[in-house]
């Protein structure tokens, strides 16, 4: 019914408003940072925070910046966070005996985004030790524009706030203050504090010109002079009879300014709790920032936040009483983090177009003249959510599908503006590169073999995910809402509706414009559909395997896939890296590949038929039912009872490749089975078996019986791995225990058991670790490997919650 109505209302544009996009400018977008803001403009005004305990001289060497799980901190989750408001996120890190709690918000008013401010506070975890702490906040401007220092200079330091002007053409004039909001504590004693008298308690500031490009290295170019200058304090202490200074004497910055400084650093030192905030003020936004306005918007947004949580992510009654508050809190730790991990890239990449490997050489490599090997490309931007901002700050194609699901439910048109990101990266040919690797700071965290990109390598669809979740949303947003004038064509403006929870005036409700609006809604998905069209096409054209060849017998002679880009060992491209396949061969199929196309056939389907393509639709549908009957065909071992890949044996005959574990079970996965399928009642004692895939943790990525087991990097070989099993129980939960069939009761007990394996596993890690970790062990539950990971592990709040 609905889809039929929407096709009736004009088309809006499908760019989000500049209303909302104003929301969105500014954020804590440089998530490979503890704490760095910035606007979503290349080359444009951007802040950073660093800091360092002063209890020695070595402890500057260990100064926090950039997250690093070196760094040994005891846990950093965004306790409230909302892309268009701000939030709160705490630093925990006890070799220094400081938590930091660094509070942001945004003031809506006047152009260029609005006004910001923030409140960096500190005090001991342990109240009986020293808490002697240096912090330095940052402001870096590149590209066009300027940055000035207004406060007077003063060698000695200065007493008052510190104050920055400048201006660019994207943010116009604006203000930066920095301030001591509280009776902040500083090392006023000791034996050489006469010596010292003059920069004690004082802030010290530092302005340097940074080359373009080069912002990013901020840290080297703060701590360089400042090191310097320590060292020339400390030089007439040199003598071996005489103890140096206490550090936080000498630690300082030089409080000088260089010719054309673009980089300005301001440094603060205590001991014990303390407290300071900046403002950054707009000229077009008539309302100047204070503490007050800091004091009253926290406030409000910790209790908006905590009361629209509760109605979007409810807890259910299935979880112990006493356990339910801890549970929230951690679902709001994680769904915060997860949308404060939205980064900003800007830059170029690295892509070789001729590359292959030698049983993909037959492939189509592109006829471009180009000579063989990696060439940097044009640069672009991108919005994306972050898999870990500690080891993967930056953009991972099957990655964000995941987020985009969480998202997606927190903040609808939020996720829309990230998925149309991705979409405008499909390429002429319908190429998308898995690792989004944007500029030189991104790349400084990846090693080199991985940092070139190949335009025949491909990554899982999950984009595809995103549009069907949104859809879906619609639906039910349509459904419950009822009929509306704006549904009959009647009117289609932006006034109807309820107002945000951070509403401001009339506006309306930012984050579900998309939901509330029919028109706007068409509009997106319509331009995202040619895109994703051809992206579908570049998958059939490019990942097609060999069917015809090597005896096989399919009722479709097409759908056959198989993933370009494998080694020996590792098939990166199919994001299980180094799961168990056979050799490497031309004519291999892959199980996996397959269920993904079948699942992207399903996803084109249903949007041609939304937005009325009715004969793209019945041709997607087709494709479908192909893939469908091509994965019993060729995929499906009677011997085994299992799901297998298919490869090809020295005697050019066909074989199946089969072990248990994640790959075995793909078609369940992704729902391509029907709830009446002979199969899978031996997909679900498969997953329930603890010789197998079955644990106390969540299912195992292969089976404990399997004689590759946790052997050699043991990546997905047996390790859990937590977005696989939320595919697991959405499936059980949307599908096999919703629908009728002869599993249906077995698929509910399994469903009911594994979530809450699950859920208490990984809860039970982040209070232990204070993290949540890339994946679990298979044996223990142990959390393994990077942390934080609050891209798809985060997903453990939408199964706490069951919003699948």
């Amino acid at each position: 019914m609905w889809p039929k109505l929407f096709l009736l209302l004009p088309l809006a544009s499908a760019a989000l408003s500049t209303d909302a996009n104003d929301t969105l400018l500014w954020g804590p977008y440089r998530t490979n940072l503890y704490f760095g803001l910035r606007p979503r403009i290349p080359q444009s005004l951007m802040t950073g925070f660093m800091w360092f305990g002063t209890q020695d001289y070595r402890s500057v060497s260990r100064t926090r910046h950039a997250c690093d799980q070196g760094d040994n901190l005891d846990g950093y989750d965004w306790t409230e966070y909302d892309a268009r408001q701000g939030g709160v996120q705490v630093l925990k890190d006890s070799a220094n005996n400081v938590k930091i709690t660094t509070e942001f918000i945004k003031v809506q008013g006047g152009d260029y985004g609005g006004s910001w401010a923030t409140r960096i506070k500190g005090e001991p975890m342990t109240s009986d030790k020293p808490c002697r702490v240096s912090t330095i906040f940052y402001v870096g401007l590149e590209g066009l524009g300027g940055l000035d220092m207004e406060t007077d200079e003063d060698g000695n330091g200065i007493e008052d706030e510190f104050r920055l002007s400048g201006s660019t053409p994207e943010l116009d004039n604006f203000t930066v203050r920095i301030v001591d909001t509280a009776d902040n504590q500083h090392l006023a004693d000791g034996s050489f504090a006469a010596a010292f008298k003059k920069t004690m308690g004082r802030t010290h500031y530092l302005g340097r010109a940074v080359s373009s490009g080069n912002m990013w290295q901020a840290k080297d170019v703060i701590l360089g002079p400042l090191v310097d200058h320590a060292r020339e304090l400390v030089a007439p202490y040199t003598n071996p009879s005489a103890d140096p200074p206490d550090p936080s004497y000498t630690l300082q910055l030089p409080n000088e300014v260089m010719m054309g400084s673009n980089l300005f650093a301001v440094q603060k030192m205590f001991d014990g709790p303390f407290q300071f905030d900046v403002y950054y003020d707009n000229a077009s936004n008539k309302q100047k920032l204070d503490a007050s306005v800091i004091d009253s918007r926290i406030q409000d947004l910790k209790e908006a936040y905590d009361k629209r949580f509760k109605t979007i992510f409810p807890y259910p009654q299935d979880f112990p009483q006493d356990q339910r508050q801890d549970l929230d809190a951690f679902s709001k730790a994680m769904t915060s983090s997860l949308v404060a991990g939205v980064g900003y890239f800007y830059g170029t990449s690295i892509v070789d177009r001729k590359f292959s490997f030698e049983w993909d050489e037959s492939d189509d490599q592109g006829d471009d003249g180009d000579a063989k090997g990696p060439k940097l490309t044009d640069p672009k931007s991108l919005v994306t959510g972050t898999p870990s901002r500690s080891f993967f700050p930056r953009g991972f194609y099957w990655d964000e599908g995941f987020h985009l699901l969480h998202i997606g439910q927190w903040d609808n048109d939020f996720s829309l503006e990230i998925l149309k990101n991705w979409i405008d990266l499909v390429d002429e040919d319908g190429w998308v590169a898995r690792e989004q690797i944007l500029g030189e700071e991104a790349r400084s965290k990846v090693p080199a073999e991985f940092q070139t990109q190949v335009p025949n390598y491909a990554n899982p669809p999950t984009l595809t995910m995103a549009v069907t979740a949104f859809i879906d949303r619609l639906k039910a947003h349509s459904a419950a809402r009822g009929p509306t004038d704006a549904d009959l064509g009647l009117d289609f403006g932006l006034d109807a509706g309820p107002q945000s929870y951070f509403s401001t005036g009339t506006d309306r409700k930012v984050e579900s414009r998309y939901l509330e609006d029919p028109a706007l809604a068409i509009s997106f998905l319509k331009s995202i559909y040619e895109p994703l069209k051809r992206h579908f096409e570049w998958f059939r054209r490019t990942q097609r395997g060999q069917i015809k060849q090597y005896g096989r017998t399919a009722r479709s002679r097409t759908e056959g896939y198989r993933w370009r880009g494998r080694s020996e060992s590792h098939v990166l491209t199919s994001g299980m890296d180094d799961y168990p396949r056979g050799p490497p061969h031309a004519g291999e199929l892959h199980l996996d590949l397959i269920s993904w196309m079948g699942f992207f056939s399903r996803t084109m389907h249903g949007i041609a038929e939304f937005i009325g393509e009715t004969d793209d639709a019945a041709t997607y549908h087709d494709i479908e039912q192909a893939i469908l009957a091509n994965i019993e065909d060729l995929h499906w071992n009677e011997d085994m009872q299992m799901y297998c890949d298919l490869s090809v044996n020295d005697d050019d005959e066909s074989y199946h490749v089969c072990h248990k574990g994640y790959l075995s079970i793909f078609p369940f996965f992704l729902s391509l089975l029907k709830p009446d399928s002979p199969h899978l009642g031996h997909i679900l004692d498969l997953i329930r078996d603890p010789h197998h895939l079955w644990s106390p943790y969540g299912l195992r990525s292969l089976s404990v019986s399997h004689h590759e087991f946790g052997q050699g990097e043991n990546y997905w070989k047996g390790p859990i791995w937590i977005q696989m099993n939320f595919l697991a129980l959405r499936a059980l939960h949307k599908t096999y225990a919703a629908q009728e069939g002869p599993y249906q009761t077995k698929a509910r007990e399994i469903y009911t058991e594994l979530r809450k394996n699950v859920v208490n596993n990984v809860h039970k890690e982040y209070n232990r670790t204070g993290y949540v970790w890339e994946q679990y062990d298979a044996m223990t539950g142990e959390g393994r490997r990077s942390h934080p990971f609050t891209g798809w592990t985060s997903l453990t709040a939408m199964i706490i919650a069951e919003k699948y």
